[in-house]
């Protein structure tokens, strides 16, 4: 059994992380540049603890490392050497281990860390995670996802978390480059542009009607989107394949490009997480502008589903 549905056994849902990037500017932490918060991994590393180590206390079963924006080009662009690059990703696996290892025997719970895996688009940083199409073969995004991933692999990780993902064409080249690796090893999740399309175009229920039957697939699911779009994507993808589904949207705010702010008021996440459990969501957390507060309150939710069910 996968690491993803042992833990799983007797859960209503896991309960994934939430924001890295936006945690590390409320710390007064400069994110800007195309490093994003990978940049963090060479100059603030403790403070990378310290969010882990915040997600954890506040009921996450799953904490993601923070190399959603690390990869090979992206670091030698930056000016680091390929030793250096690589001793980096390296150190996103390390840092979250550590603190979970750290948990662990403080408290005797053990939570999974997920290896986060952006797309293409994240290392073009041009916003091309939310269009897709980049007019690449899916051998060509194949290779890119490969070198990282292998990188990644030999740190010794729970899962892999691909995420991000626009389009239904890239998340087949995930899927060949995983074909080596273990069943179960790994979630996907789109950015969608509304309740039934992927931010390319693709159907939902069309994605998960291609990714159901490649064995290294845990769970398919949303991140990084509007949560009012969560549950109707989750129910079209629901139609389409028994596998777990994951859901977690950004907080509800609306990035303002012109001015750049956020915009307008978070949801009340948790207060969505029972209706994307009904559309099959079994790993339900937060991306942009969620915060540990957010994580407290839904796994607050999950506390209060497996009493009622025990």
């Amino acid at each position: 059994m996968n690491a993803f549905a042992e833990k799983l056994k007797g859960e209503p849902f896991l309960v994934l992380d939430g924001a890295l990037a936006t945690e590390l500017e409320r710390a007064g932490f400069d994110t800007s540049g195309a490093l994003w918060s990978a940049r963090a991994l060479a100059d603030a590393p403790d403070l990378i603890r310290q969010v882990h180590r915040s997600y954890l206390e506040a009921g996450a079963d799953v904490i993601t490392t923070a190399s959603y924006q690390g990869t090979i080009p992206g670091f030698l662009a930056a000016g680091y050497s390929r030793r250096e690059a690589e001793a980096l990703l390296r150190r996103s696996v390390r840092l979250a281990k550590d603190e979970r290892d750290q948990w662990e025997a403080r408290t005797g719970r053990r939570a999974l860390v997920a290896a986060s895996m952006g797309p293409y688009g994240a290392y073009l940083a041009d916003g091309s995670e939310y269009r897709g199409r980049y007019g690449l073969s899916r051998a060509a995004l194949a290779a890119f996802h490969r070198e990282r991933l292998a990188i990644l692999a030999e740190e010794g990780l729970d899962l892999f978390a691909f995420e991000t993902v626009p389009d239904l064409a890239e998340a087949e080249a995930v899927g060949d480059v995983l074909a080596p690796y273990p069943p179960g090893c790994a979630w996907i999740s789109f950015s969608c542009a509304d309740g039934c399309r992927t931010s390319a175009g693709d159907d939902g229920g069309d994605c998960a009607a291609v990714l159901k039957d490649i064995p290294q697939f845990a769970a398919l699911g949303v991140n990084c989107t509007a949560p009012a779009a969560v549950a109707p994507f989750l129910r079209r993808m629901h139609e389409r394949t028994a596998l777990p589904l994951a859901a977690y949207p950004n907080s509800g705010e609306v990035w303002d490009g012109a001015e750049r702010r956020w915009t307008g008021r978070p949801a009340d996440l948790a207060a969505l997480a029972p209706s994307w459990h009904a559309a099959g969501a079994r790993l339900i957390g937060g991306c942009c502008r969620t915060t540990p507060e957010t994580i407290r309150a839904i796994a607050a939710v999950r506390d209060r589903m497996r009493e009622t069910a025990s």
